[in-house]
Formats: structure tokens, sequence, C-alpha cells
């Protein structure tokens, strides 16, 4: 691929795992989300992953948490891209994974995240079956949201090829490729080439890292991709020593450095949208 394509910067700021006492840096609050996602889109970030979090800072399917996140979101900055997760990993039922798909149309997701296939984390599984992500790509469909594709191995591209045959997702396609999980496609050349030789037309991939790979993979990225993902969701440390903590700004920081550093630019919301097939939104 060219430089002429700007750099999509795709923020993670929450995810599912990370907890105050881990990091203070984590936001986890609506209030907290929404001023780490503006901040980050002053810098650059165009595409917002959200995850909702309750007042014990679990994991939280509530549709008014995502609606006050969203809300906050579109006041100031409208023209971010803003992607709900329907992850299965604390989440079993499709209907509870896909409770923000169902939000009214001023706070409606313009993206939800679909993994491809079941895995292992470290520390525990993410189930989803078959059926299951067909579901979940049907109700995206049924409510005009278009999914972020999140692959974290081979067969999962595969699969996207089978929803594609199904007539359940649309091009241009959207695709998260996350590597370094230790049950998955690991950080290299050979895994990177090999899933993305495997790509379907239309493609259009970010790439990822979690825990020590994110650097890597960001800088792979940067050089090699159309996009990245980074955030606090994939990785809570600045260094691979892990001797500092990180917080969004500063990974978007190192994101927009590192394309600078090789003369590419960083894409506006308005490019990306235009690149992903996206309507345009007005302010809230």
């Amino acid at each position: 691929m060219s430089f002429s394509s700007p750099l999509i910067i795709n923020l993670a700021p929450t995810g599912m795992v990370p907890v105050r006492s881990q990091s203070p840096h984590v936001p986890l609050t609506p209030a907290e989300i929404i001023a780490d996602a503006l901040a980050c889109a002053r810098l650059g970030a165009s595409m917002l992953h959200i995850h909702a979090r309750d007042e014990q800072e679990l994991p939280s399917d509530d549709v008014n948490i995502y609606a006050e996140i969203i809300r906050g979101i579109r006041a100031q900055a409208p023209e971010l891209i803003i992607v709900t997760t329907t992850s299965g990993r604390r989440t079993p039922t499709v209907e509870k994974r896909a409770s923000s798909l169902y939000l009214a149309t001023d706070v409606k997701p313009d993206m939800a995240s679909l993994t491809l296939g079941s895995m292992n984390f470290s520390r525990e599984a993410s189930i989803n079956a078959p059926d299951t992500i067909m579901r979940l790509a049907e109700i995206m469909q049924e409510n005009s949201i278009k999914p972020e594709l999140e692959i974290f191995d081979l067969g999962m591209v595969n699969f996207a090829k089978v929803l594609i045959s199904k007539g359940l997702i649309s091009p241009p396609y959207y695709f998260n490729i996350i590597l370094g999980n230790p049950g998955t496609a690991q950080a290299s050349l050979l895994h990177l080439a090999t899933i993305v030789g495997d790509l379907p037309p239309d493609a259009i991939w970010s790439l990822g890292g979690t825990g020590k790979f994110q650097t890597t993979a960001n800088g792979l990225g940067v050089l090699m991709g159309h996009g990245v993902r980074t955030g606090l969701e994939d990785n809570l440390w600045l260094d691979e020593g892990r001797t500092t903590l990180a917080s969004n700004v500063q990974l978007v920081q190192r994101i927009v450095a590192q394309a600078d550093a090789l003369g590419r630019s960083i894409a506006t919301p308005a490019q990306v949208r235009d690149m992903l097939g996206l309507s345009k939104r007005a302010a809230i």
C-alpha cells in the first residue's frame, strides 16, 4: 500500500479488563471515557472502540451508559466514528451483547465489533459460536451498523468470507487484526502477511497488539496498514519493561510521532467515513 493513504487511528480506551487498581489512567466512568476520547481525537484518533462500565468498574451492557457516552462525544465531535463492543468474553447471550445496537438514531453507534471466532485469552475464553456471529451480523445489518471485524487468527478471515457469501456484510470491509495473544496469531511478519494475504477484496485493515506486542504491532500498522488500533484496552504500559504506565493520550501521541517520522498523514474522521462508506453526522 502507499502512504498516499492517510493513517486511521482506532482508539480502544477502556476494554473489559483494566481497573483502577491496575492503572489510574484507564477511563471507566462515562465522563472519563468522553474526556479521554475527545483528548485523543484532538491528537488524531478518528475511531473510538467503546466499552461501558458500571459503578463497580465491571463491564456493562446498560444502554443508558452507552447512550450517555455517545451523546457526550457527539455533542462536541459528531464526526468521530463510534464503535461499540459486542464482545462475548463476559456476556454470553446474543441480545445482551447486542444491546447497544438498538439505541435511538441520535446515539446509535456507527459501527460495532464482531469477533469472527472463539479463542483463549491468557486467563479466559471468548466464545463466539457460528450462529451467534451470524445473528450479531444480522442485527447490525438490520440497524445499518457497519461491523468492525475482529481478526485474531487466520480462520477468522475465512469466516468473514462465509458472512460475505451469505450477504451478511457489505464492502468496504473494515478489519482489526490483533496480534500477540497467547492462543492466536503472533506479532510476526509471517503471521501478519498470511492474514493480510487472505483478506477479501475491498478490505481496509488496522493493526493492533496485545500486551507488550502493542508497540511492535502499531509500528507495523503505521508502516504497512491502513491504520492502527491502540489504547489501554490492549496494553496498560508505555514500555516493554513495564516500568511506566501509559495513558491513552501518550499511546496516540506515539502513533502520530511514528507516522510523522515516516511522512505519513493522519486520517481525519471525514476521510475515514469516506473510506468506509459511512454517512456524515450532525451535532446532537
